[in-house]
């Protein structure tokens, strides 16, 4: 390596690039850590961010943690009020000290709290989290990504070329990687059990993605959406519950269609002015007559290409004037932390197909799509999902 370019660097760069040579060598240096952690005004930073470093090596303990908790029922057993190890050991099939070791080291976490009497109730966290299916929807299929992040280095270096649990259970996201016709488009019975577990997570997890895009934008003010890759119809439910007057309809995989017509079918507020499309909407035109189509959690869950595809042919079935709401997290929000760059990247990754998009990356895949403007519309949780609206 040639060390004369190294130290000719910061002469070259740019005042951010100095500074952040400069700050790294000052905390790499010993001599520099051991005066911040003795000096009385640096010591608090120092605490800090040891902790913060801390949580980056152990997180996988975390979340195993809190997986355990959920997969033990030990978040509903704490719901429903405090309660001792014992029964907590019972509720979890583990042996009393298994459990006050993960009793504890739940407490610790927020998850749980310890009460007078070596009884337990739920932490904070915890209670944040038991109000919220779709979070504990997420944390039980947690299980497949951790298989594939046993080995990051192997799973990168395999540069999706290779099946992974992930990309076994979206089976939907290896068939649009090699452009083969998605699972369900022959009506093969075998797709049926993968559909249901797809749409069973897509709707536990929806709910709060809902939540965030109707306290954002109104819908009341258009005559008809359609939902495309809109799953078993919670965000149709959701949007008509909250827009009686609007005409509704939704797009997706015949597998996926027929879960959605016996979830809505029988809805009295919504079967009426529901209609259901069958097809894919990375081969097959998308319906017309709706002045208002919106993609939630589709676009980052495929690569550029077919989402530019995708783009097109939301472009092609909107008339004049319509509208394109695209909902779903966001890489560099404001408010979303890691979870955008280090939580999906890795997860799509992973999952074999899409990436996280900055807002701007959208604007200009939607400007090359045909879109005439777009813009950011503010959610209350950037992390759950953030939204742009397009228009023709």
């Amino acid at each position: 390596m040639d060390m004369s370019n190294r130290l000719d660097l910061p002469q070259r760069a740019g005042l951010k690039e100095r500074w952040i040579i400069w700050r790294n060598r000052l905390l790499t240096n010993p001599r520099f850590q051991s005066w911040s952690a003795a000096f009385p005004l640096t010591r608090p930073i120092v605490r800090s961010r040891a902790r913060r470093a801390f949580d980056l090596v152990a997180g996988f303990a975390y979340a195993q943690v809190l997986a355990a908790c959920v997969e033990g029922g030990l978040l509903d057993l704490l719901a429903e009020g405090p309660c001792d190890t014992l029964t907590a050991a019972n509720r979890a099939g583990l042996g009393l000290a298994a459990t006050e070791r993960l009793l504890r080291a739940a407490a610790s976490l927020g998850i749980a709290e310890s009460l007078p009497g070596g009884r337990w109730t739920l932490g904070m966290d915890g209670a944040a989290l038991q109000c919220n299916p779709g979070a504990r929807a997420m944390i039980r299929h947690h299980a497949l990504l951790y298989a594939d992040l046993a080995d990051p280095l192997a799973l990168l270096r395999a540069d999706r070329k290779e099946p992974t649990a992930l990309s076994d259970f979206w089976t939907y996201a290896r068939a649009s990687a090699t452009g083969a016709v998605p699972p369900g488009k022959q009506g093969d019975a075998d797709n049926e059990p993968a559909a249901a577990a797809y749409s069973a997570l897509m709707a536990a997890s929806q709910a709060m993605v809902s939540e965030q895009l109707i306290a954002a934008y109104k819908f009341s003010k258009h005559k008809a959406m359609l939902d495309v890759g809109g799953g078993t119809g919670a965000f149709v439910r959701a949007v008509g519950n909250a827009a009686p007057a609007l005409r509704l309809g939704l797009f997706d995989l015949p597998d996926v269609v027929a879960g959605a017509e016996a979830s809505l079918g029988r809805d009295a507020l919504i079967a009426p002015r529901l209609a259901l499309h069958k097809g894919s909407f990375l081969h097959d035109p998308l319906p017309t007559g709706f002045d208002l189509i919106t993609l939630v959690r589709i676009l980052h869950d495929h690569d550029d290409e077919p989402a530019l595809r995708l783009l097109r042919a939301v472009r092609a079935a909107l008339p004049p004037g319509g509208t394109l709401l695209i909902g779903e997290p966001m890489a560099g929000a404001a408010g979303g932390g890691a979870m955008g760059d280090a939580y999906f990247g890795l997860y799509l990754w992973a999952m074999g197909s899409g990436r996280p998009r900055r807002p701007a990356e959208l604007g200009a895949m939607l400007r090359s799509a045909g879109f005439s403007s777009w813009h950011e519309v503010s959610t209350h949780l950037p992390l759950v999902c953030g939204a742009i609206v397009a228009r023709v």
